[in-house]
């Protein structure tokens, strides 16, 4: 796994001790029950009728000698930019290699004249790093594996972003040129290839996506050492750890750490489940939670960064999604939690076409139910560009229908609401004691109100709001005043609603809050 994989750093003497420790205790229980056993002759018999079957191969050797060849190392020399080096970079680098060192900026964080002092003046070389610096050209290294024998090679974009020369290290130990015919961030999937002539060893993917409690192995090259294979279970499905919109990890507890990133997961017949991506860590080191890239998504990933656009296309409705908390389903006054809360609607987009606004709760894509924001992203992603979907929504406690035709993903983005006209000069300013909350109008005679003095132990900054929000909606009707904002507070109690709904631009970023009205 990279250096940038990981989330956290304690001591790793504390772990080594924790390890012993427990082994001593194991140790000495195994001591203890064995002088409480019968004796041996009797044992077996007892044993023989009580042990369980195993639910494992008797060993994994026949299928790590059939895809072993397919694996290779990635090295990468790349071109880090100037300024403040030094902060601890993913890129792939297995440990120490990129971004390796701790950001000292400004001088030495030993006491002045220690030998510690001295020894980081002395011996810096490039691992401590003093305020402004020119770019620099370093080494990263991660893993891969042929798809196909005329040496296309899956990665993660991480282990080539940024890259200048790209290397593969094959199982025998031979360095081949390799090109990076194509990368894909969103999914941390890029693609290479080498051209030397020759036929390439290579694996397939599985047809299926394996269950959790089947076995997997883990091939790949952790801290540099070179081929290394490990083994354990799929943990968990669908994991969404906050690396992008469209994550869909497999939980592994085979080990895997600093290099392995960019390596193949295989199932119990040496297919292949997943890219091993991502690692939790409070040590840097394996804890037996690795995260891998689903083999279904890698498969369609690579197809179209093969085709001659060498690029990925994703469907898009242009909406800006949140998850339905309960707060806000009482706002909206829904009865259950499930679905994606419509923030924004993107200007020119498909949803903006077929009629979706903000505020709308999508219930269900093409008849499936959307459980949440995250399901629907990857849903209308893998649809495609300029495919027909069905769109249910929920608006005002009522369903509603849509048929669109989904766009392509671009780059950027831009509300619906950018082209608005101004809002005619607003009122003087409002104090919502109740809420702990102030609101004054926005500057320049621009949409919604400004939220100030926030108390942090009032209800606004218990929804979420803060000092320098504009609130723009209350209850689906536009605020272009504090007396708006008041009146549909009012008007939501009238109507029995335990929150009212306000949808908020904090800091360009639109979303919506609950605003508890038992304060008020």
């Amino acid at each position: 796994m990279t250096q940038g994989q990981k989330f956290a750093s304690t001591p790793a003497r504390r772990a080594l001790f924790g390890a012993v420790g427990v082994f001593a205790l194991i140790a000495a229980a195994g001591a203890a029950f064995e002088t409480a056993l019968p004796p041996a002759p009797a044992r077996a018999a007892t044993e023989a009728a009580t042990a369980p079957v195993s639910g494992g191969p008797a060993s994994f050797a026949d299928v790590v000698d059939r895809v072993k060849n397919a694996v290779v190392s990635v090295k990468v020399r790349m071109v880090e930019g100037g300024g403040n080096a030094g902060s601890q970079g993913d890129g792939g680098g297995q440990g120490g290699h990129r971004g390796g060192g701790r950001d000292f900026k400004g001088g030495s964080p030993f006491p002045p004249g220690s030998p510690m002092d001295k020894f980081f003046h002395q011996f810096g070389d490039g691992q401590f790093h003093f305020g402004p610096s020119r770019p620099q050209v370093t080494m990263a290294q991660g893993s891969g594996f042929f798809i196909s024998p005329d040496g296309y090679i899956v990665t993660n974009n991480h282990v080539v972003e940024n890259e200048k020369d790209v290397k593969i290290v094959t199982a025998e130990g031979k360095t081949i040129p390799a090109k990076v015919i194509g990368t894909d961030p969103k999914s941390d999937l890029a693609l290479l290839k080498v051209d030397d002539g020759q036929t390439h060893p290579f694996v397939d993917f599985a047809k299926h996506v394996p269950r959790v409690g089947d076995w997997v192995i883990a091939v790949g090259n952790p801290f540099g050492l070179g081929g290394t294979v490990t083994a354990g279970i799929v943990s968990a499905r669908g994991r969404d750890i906050g690396s992008g919109p469209y994550d869909n990890f497999l939980q592994i507890d085979a080990p895997v750490n600093r290099g392995n990133s960019g390596g193949p997961t295989f199932n119990g017949n040496g297919h292949v489940v997943g890219v091993n991506t991502a690692i939790f860590s409070p040590s840097g080191g394996s804890v037996g939670i690795g995260f891998a890239i689903s083999g279904d998504v890698v498969q369609s990933v690579v197809a179209q960064l093969k085709s001659p656009a060498h690029r990925v296309t994703r469907g898009w409705i242009g909406v800006q999604i949140q998850p339905v908390s309960q707060d806000i389903a009482d706002g909206l006054g829904l009865k259950s939690t499930g679905g994606a809360l419509v923030a924004d609607v993107q200007a020119g987009s498909p949803a903006l076409a077929a009629g979706i606004k903000a505020g709308d709760v999508i219930v269900s894509l093409d008849g499936q139910p959307v459980p949440g924001p995250s399901d629907l992203a990857r849903r209308v992603a893998a649809l495609g560009p300029d495919k027909e979907a069905d769109v249910s929504v929920m608006r005002d406690g009522k369903p509603m229908d849509f048929k669109l035709k989904l766009g392509t993903l671009p780059n950027t983005f831009a509300s619906a609401g950018d082209a608005a006209t101004k809002a005619a000069p607003a009122a003087a300013a409002v104090s919502l004691d109740k809420f702990g909350m102030k609101v004054e109008p926005s500057p320049d005679g621009k949409p919604g109100v400004v939220t100030g003095g926030v108390d942090p132990s009032g209800a606004a900054a218990a929804a979420g709001l803060k000092d320098g929000d504009v609130i723009l909606d209350a209850n689906g009707k536009p605020v272009k005043a504090a007396t708006d904002l008041t009146a549909a507070i009012d008007a939501a109690k009238k109507e029995g609603r335990k929150a009212v709904l306000l949808r908020v631009d904090s800091a360009g970023t639109l979303h919506f809050v609950a605003l508890a009205l038992a304060a008020g």
